[in-house]
């Protein structure tokens, strides 16, 4: 497992990042970045040790709970399994190499600027996609927290 991380500076305040990193309409917007296209949604009850669904526009991705949450300052997501074609999958071999496996999104604000630090850790073969995803997205969460 490894473990990348982002940091991007945006002039907005904290909660403002927050609301354009969660909420429903910008969510799919800078997350497009990792699947263009592919109409990204999170489904969550926002509660620590919920349910939360990361998913495509065909309803696949991951499932996870919320290990960590002080909005808007810090949310931490544990990966507990995925969901391909309607079929959850929480016990796979496949998917036993990264249970567990975290991504954190941390915010601090001063002077009008807030400093997101996000991480995940991740199996090599999606670091490619998990480094341009990033980069873009979080280029775009800039660009909506600043409009």
């Amino acid at each position: 497992m490894k473990t990348l991380q982002f940091t991007k500076e945006i002039k907005a305040p904290a909660q403002t990042v927050w609301d354009t990193l969660w909420n429903e309409t910008t969510y799919p917007q800078w997350t497009d970045a990792f699947n263009p296209g592919g109409g990204s949604a999170v489904q969550s009850d926002w509660k620590v040790g919920g349910r939360t669904l990361f998913v495509d526009g065909k309803g696949n991705g991951m499932i996870s709970t919320i290990k960590t949450k002080n909005e808007p300052y810090d949310i931490v997501f544990e990966h507990q399994g995925q969901v391909i074609d309607g079929k959850e999958d929480t016990t796979s071999e496949k998917v036993k190499n990264w249970a567990g496996s975290l991504e954190e999104y941390h915010l601090s604000e001063e002077d009008g600027i807030t400093k997101l630090k996000t991480s995940v850790q991740i199996e090599e073969e999606w670091e490619e996609t998990m480094n341009k995803g990033f980069t873009k997205g979080l280029e775009e969460v800039k660009r909506l927290s600043e409009q």
